[in-house]
């Protein structure tokens, strides 16, 4: 095993390599296995005889298990040893996926999918502070950052192909595909991943473990049920009371226990909250109009999965191609510019979008707003990058697992809202121009979620008096961020 690293510089050695991309296809497994299951869903409904309201839940139950355990998994990685953490649930997830392909049954199915949710959500957030805690903060630690965050979302991009493509051998494959990845990696990182040891303190905070675990299990199972459940029910509005309760209860007891869990104090780091609300506009924004898209061109114009997949590909490839530059983009402009810039055009290609009609033309409506979108998510490596600056190493997990919270958790209630606009203007005769009529609202929403983030994120960089440093509070003093302004 491979002793505890500390790169410094971006000439990196043949094993420095292979630890990074062996975590890079970790994450990668994470957003190809959300979106090819995706494309495979009518296929699993027809074979195991489950409806829309079940199907939704192998989605909304890898969500459920991923956002609701993140603040938990990046916290434990800290405290129970980074290396110890991402093989188990490295191990888990290959499991979960192997049962997944197998059975027979639609609940089973679904438990499954939790199973999976769970896993990802320590292995996300400890890759993540794995990678902070060994580049050194600086040119190698961007470099590292802007690669592996690209293959996150290269591998939600990727995965609607992939699911298009076995789907017609058939959606089992969907599932299976993920094991043989996920074992070669967990093979690689037994070998690659450094030694490191859990933390002295702050291990036994078992209450406070227990009252974020379940607000935010209930916080995520609310959002997604609420569709179907209604927004103004009993059980929506008691669960949310219910979410309320637990997370107050949380912050009280964080407060007064002598290792908490959550240093409550990380919540007002300057660069990580600004990072937290891009994320939330930038993977809010994309999801709800990729859900609209979605329906609208299959349903509606009665396109097939795979050139669905095929006519958003541009934006994974742009997503890919990033790797290659990013990193030197935020050497040269700071994360905080890049930002700004990227959430602005991406706000613009949602609105180009509007143009779209009941016979839309690929090249001139479809493909320049798709390249737009893709250009926003070029700052998808700034937005982590800008997360971890300033943070210390022990807290480095907890700062990713709030950051990948806000990724699920705020996509989560955006596209839910998304879905309660597209609902209540839903035809009674589902013609192309009724179905369009409906979806339109939440194309604009998707823009307009874009351009807030974008707003924010302008406003954090051209302040008043002109530009001046990000600063990042922590004990002890003011620092400025390195690589944030």
């Amino acid at each position: 095993m491979s002793s505890t690293l500390h790169v410094t510089g971006t000439g990196w050695s043949a094993r420095v390599w292979a630890l990074l991309i062996t975590l890079c296809i970790v994450l990668f497994l994470d957003g190809l296995d959300v979106s090819m299951i995706g494309v495979a869903l009518p296929s699993i409904g027809a074979e195991l005889g489950l409806g829309t309201a079940s199907l939704q839940w192998l989605i909304s139950g890898y969500i459920l298990g991923y956002g609701g355990l993140l603040l938990l998994g990046g916290r434990t990685a800290d405290l129970l040893g980074r290396r110890k953490v991402f093989l188990i649930a490295l191990a888990v997830f290959a499991l979960a996926s192997l049962l997944g392909g197998l059975v027979n049954n639609g609940t089973l199915l679904i438990v499954t999918r939790f199973i999976k949710g769970l896993a990802a959500a320590f292995t996300a957030p400890t890759g993540l502070s794995i990678i902070a805690t060994n580049f050194a903060e600086g040119p190698a630690r961007n470099k590292a950052l802007s690669i592996y965050t690209v293959f996150g979302a290269g591998g939600y991009s990727m995965g609607l192909v992939f699911g298009g493509l076995l789907t017609n051998v058939g959606w089992r494959w969907t599932i299976l595909l993920p094991v043989p990845v996920a074992l070669a990696a967990l093979a690689a990182a037994y070998v690659l991943l450094p030694k490191d040891k859990p933390a002295d303190e702050g291990g036994h905070d078992l209450l406070g473990a227990a009252l974020s675990t379940a607000g935010m299990l209930l916080l995520v199972y609310t959002v997604v049920s609420a569709p179907e459940a209604g927004w103004a029910s009993a059980r929506t509005l008691g669960s949310f009371v219910g979410v309320a309760v637990l997370l107050a209860a949380f912050l009280a007891w964080e407060r007064r226990v002598a290792h908490p869990l959550v240093r409550l104090g990380i919540l007002k780091t300057p660069t990580l909250l600004r990072a937290c609300l891009a994320i939330v506009a930038m993977a809010g924004s994309y999801f709800s109009w990729q859900f609209i898209v979605t329906l609208y061109l299959q349903d509606a114009i009665g396109w097939s999965p795979l050139r669905l997949a095929l006519a958003l590909l541009p934006v994974g490839l742009m997503v890919t191609l990033s790797a290659l530059f990013s990193d030197r983009l935020v050497e040269r402009f700071g994360t905080g510019k890049i930002i700004a810039t990227t959430l602005t055009v991406m706000a613009v290609g949602y609105f180009l979008f509007l143009r779209l009609d009941t016979s839309p033309s690929y090249p001139a409506v479809i493909l320049p707003a798709v390249l737009l979108i893709g250009v926003g998510w070029i700052g998808f490596p700034a937005v982590n990058i800008q997360a971890t600056s300033g943070i210390r190493d022990e807290e480095q997990g907890l700062a990713a697992g709030v950051l990948q919270t806000s990724m699920q958790v705020g996509p989560a209630i955006l596209l839910a809202i998304t879905s309660a606009m597209i609902a209540s203007g839903m035809p009674a005769e589902p013609t192309p121009a009724g179905l369009l009529d409906a979806y339109r609202p939440g194309l604009v929403f998707a823009a307009v979620i874009a351009s807030v983030g974008a707003l924010i994120a302008l406003v954090a960089v051209l302040p008043r008096g002109g530009l001046q440093p990000e600063i990042v509070e922590e004990e002890g003093g003011l620092e400025p961020a390195a690589q944030a302004a």
